[in-house]
């Protein structure tokens, strides 16, 4: 049964639009060739910007012919890559392809001596590949790979709808595949850039530390604690935690005190009880930090647990005095580490509870200052040695 290549195009096309990763696209063009039009084996070399250099990037076929991927790697001063790269193709036989038994002719005509060497070497090059055509593959008139072909299985030579298609299917290709790797650039962008954001919050959570001596490792130890809560919290209950909830905590815990930052070191050194004007300022601390993060818009949600980790499941906490279930969980479990933290750690007119009299202080305090799954979620974690 003949195949319908417009319709095989359009295909290619559809699948082509979906697949954001180039060697998954790329494997799927190669197959689809193969299992199609029955070549022994296909491959494509794709440029590497960085070398300026063509790479095998797949392969495949009868085993055998199929060359390993990466095994095969063309420079630019390759004939194969210069023939294209010079546009020789269209200039010597009209077509987007360079075919063997065609090229093979061509050299008993009269053409000019630079010519004939090229030709000869980009043969040779085929030759070694077993191919009997290459389609190069172009994106804005630069060369951004080329589909091998070996022979047909059917020992039969390919016809020019079927050189038609290879050469569509090529323009398709370079567009999928610029589109997938610029797909892929940006993803990597959007890593290093959210590496930087996590690294620059880790080091405004660092200073902070450093402004109050006497909390020195506080803000770590409550981002642990935070994150240790929240994930035996979905083990135990139907909050199906994602990604996105656990970065929003692990960020809101390391600047929940970012605050402070606004708050005098006088204050927050003091070796000694705090008096009420003291204490107000110091209550100051969530709005001045919600003040500092608001034009950063990616803290958005974040910005919630550093607002509320004051708020107390009674109403009576501050900023806002919310209560229960109004108070967000974020908000709520770095409320309940903040405690646990806070009451084990000595200060010059206190010395720090043991972890077990803290935890008796929190089973107290839960329902009260405390959102009672959360506390419990301490607790439990306590009661298993996790912390």
């Amino acid at each position: 049964m003949p195949i319908d290549y417009k319709k095989e195009l359009e295909d290619a096309a559809k699948s082509m639009i979906l697949v954001h990763e180039p060697d998954t696209l790329i494997r799927l063009i190669v197959r689809r060739i193969v299992q199609k039009v029955r070549v022994k084996h296909a491959g494509i070399l794709l440029h590497d910007k960085e070398r300026d250099t063509y790479v095998l990037t797949i392969s495949r076929g009868i085993a055998g012919l199929k060359i390993p991927k990466g095994f095969a790697r063309m420079d630019a001063d390759n004939p194969l890559i210069r023939f294209f790269r010079q546009r020789l193709d269209k200039k010597l036989s009209n077509e987007d392809a360079l075919v063997y038994d065609k090229t093979k002719a061509l050299l008993r005509k009269n053409i000019e001596p630079k010519v004939r060497q090229l030709l000869k070497g980009a043969l040779y090059q085929m030759e070694i590949f077993e191919a009997f055509v290459c389609i190069p593959s172009y994106f804005r008139g630069d060369l951004l790979g080329i589909l091998i072909l070996g022979s047909k299985r059917n020992g039969k030579k390919f016809g020019q709808d079927e050189l038609g298609f290879f050469a569509a299917l090529a323009s398709d290709v370079a567009m999928a595949i610029r589109n997938a790797q610029l797909f892929q650039e940006l993803e990597l962008e959007l890593e290093k850039k959210h590496r930087l954001f996590i690294h620059t919050t880790i080091a405004l959570a660092a200073a902070i530390d450093a402004k109050d001596h006497y909390t020195h490792g506080h803000t770590a130890r409550v981002t642990t604690l935070s994150l240790e809560i929240a994930k035996l919290l979905s083990q135990k209950s139907k909050k199906n935690f994602d990604e996105k909830f656990l970065e929003r905590l692990h960020i809101a815990s390391l600047l929940h005190d970012i605050g402070k930052i606004g708050v005098p070191e006088a204050i927050l050194n003091k070796e000694g009880p705090l008096n009420e004007q003291e204490k107000k300022k110091i209550q100051e601390h969530p709005l001045l930090g919600t003040t500092i993060l608001q034009p950063i818009r990616e803290l958005e949600d974040a910005i919630l647990g550093v607002k509320y980790h004051h708020e107390r499941y009674d109403g009576s906490g501050y900023p806002e005095g919310l209560r229960g279930n109004s108070i967000p969980l974020v908000a709520s479990i770095i409320s309940v580490a903040d405690a646990f933290d806070a009451m084990t750690t000595d200060r010059p007119y206190r010395k720090g509870l043991s972890k077990k009299e803290a935890i008796e202080e929190i089973k107290q305090a839960s329902g009260r200052q405390f959102d009672p799954q959360v506390s419990g979620a301490l607790i439990e974690l306590y009661q298993e040695n996790k912390i």
